[in-house]
């Protein structure tokens, strides 16, 4: 019987790793995913968590204990924010070629300068191309399900790959929400032993991570391409399946009061629910808009997003990120990317808000969507708009 507990995201997180039974744990603490190793730290020292617990002295250091860790063939957990994860940004691509599982919670946060520690998605569309997989919450129970589902997918021999999951920072990691806890004996059912192929053993030596010349290095890319394009299928089997078990369902991509509506409005994150209450209000005065929820980060669900979108007249899309120097933010520019060439396909017209932590309430949502119709049947000069610049 699973168990109601009204928590705190982050702690809630820590939990979840202990249900996952994580062999090792490499941490270092930054705001605002301090709270996500300090409960774990304390679930060690407790004894209630059979875990080897590595306090190390980066974020570097922690992605880097993880590498090790992971290719020993442990179960292995860290989690980061903004700048830590940046520090991180270089042995992360290692984790991925090498195929070592490791799963990382981030709690999404805006990149300096100026100092600032609350949320946005500059620190995710920095790493967009690590190869890893990620994928994206919007409160503290898809938090909790998807962390499990991570070990789950990751470890997969089909997939072998490290997981990010991507929740925003103070909006979602440090409230208190009722989440529902599985029973262990569900969970040890649901996420069988990690058993990697080809641990690092004394007693049986391999090569990991060698020197790869030009003429060998162009092949490893693309299998590594072939393999996190080919997770897409595992992903979806593990939600399907994670549904059947826990009766909570996800997809790659979400939607809600989006069937006939000719206007929509795409989101990622906690934002999602806020934005769900500006449609409720303008559906209730007979305005046809939806929304779409974008879970799935990588790989990009492509074929997902076409269907979602193919009979809207215009799609809004609000990034959390700033591309500077570039068309605006980097999930709009992927969508247009993936419905270039499309024979049906709405008109996009690319937001950037809520960066720093700046709030976007539902009149704020009303106000991105009533103009991105406007710019829609008028066009605009800019490639672009940020929402709530103050003159």
């Amino acid at each position: 019987m699973a168990k109601r507990v009204g928590i705190e995201v982050s702690l809630a997180i820590a939990e979840a790793a202990k249900l996952a039974r994580a062999d090792v744990v490499a941490a270092y603490p930054i705001t605002p995913q301090t709270h996500i190793v300090e409960h774990l730290a304390k679930l060690v020292a407790d004894g209630e968590m059979d875990t080897q617990y590595i306090p190390v002295e980066s974020e570097h250091s922690a992605m880097s204990a993880c590498l090790g860790a992971s290719a020993a063939g442990a179960r292995t957990f860290t989690a980061t924010a903004g700048q830590g994860l940046e520090l991180m940004h270089e042995v992360m691509y290692v984790a991925s070629s090498m195929q070592l599982p490791v799963v990382m919670t981030v709690v999404n946060r805006a990149l300096s300068a100026p100092l600032s520690v609350w949320g946005d998605h500059s620190d995710v569309m920095a790493v967009r191309d690590t190869g890893w997989i990620q994928i994206f919450a919007e409160n503290g129970q898809e938090t909790v399900d998807n962390v499990l589902c991570a070990f789950r997918i990751g470890e997969d021999r089909r997939v072998l790959l490290p997981v990010m999951i991507h929740l925003d920072g103070f909006y979602l990691s440090h409230v208190i929400e009722p989440v529902l806890f599985p029973e262990q004996s569900q969970v040890d059912k649901f996420i069988p032993p990690y058993q990697h192929p080809m641990p690092l053993h004394p007693d049986r030596p391999v090569t990991m991570g060698a020197f790869g010349p030009p003429i060998i290095y162009a092949e490893t890319k693309k299998a590594q391409e072939v393999n996190l394009e080919a997770s897409k299928e595992v992903i979806l089997q593990c939600w399907d399946e994670f549904g059947k078990t826990f009766k909570r369902y996800y997809s790659p991509v979400e939607s809600y009061h989006s069937e006939k509506a000719k206007v929509l409005l795409l989101t990622m994150g906690s934002f999602g629910e806020t934005a769900m209450t500006a449609i409720d209000k303008m559906r209730g005065e007979g305005r046809e808009v939806g929304l779409i929820r974008l879970r799935l980060w990588r790989p990009f669900p492509f074929k997902e997003i076409r269907q979602a979108v193919k009979n809207a007249e215009a799609l809004i899309v609000l990034d959390r990120a700033l591309s500077f120097g570039g068309p605006g933010g980097p999930v709009c520019s992927e969508i247009k990317a993936a419905l270039y060439g499309e024979d049906k396909k709405p008109k996009v017209i690319g937001f950037v808000g809520g960066l720093g932590g700046r709030d976007i309430t539902p009149a704020g949502f009303e106000e991105i969507i009533n103009r991105g119709i406007e710019i829609s049947q008028k066009g605009s000069e800019n490639e672009f708009e940020i929402f709530g610049v103050r003159e």
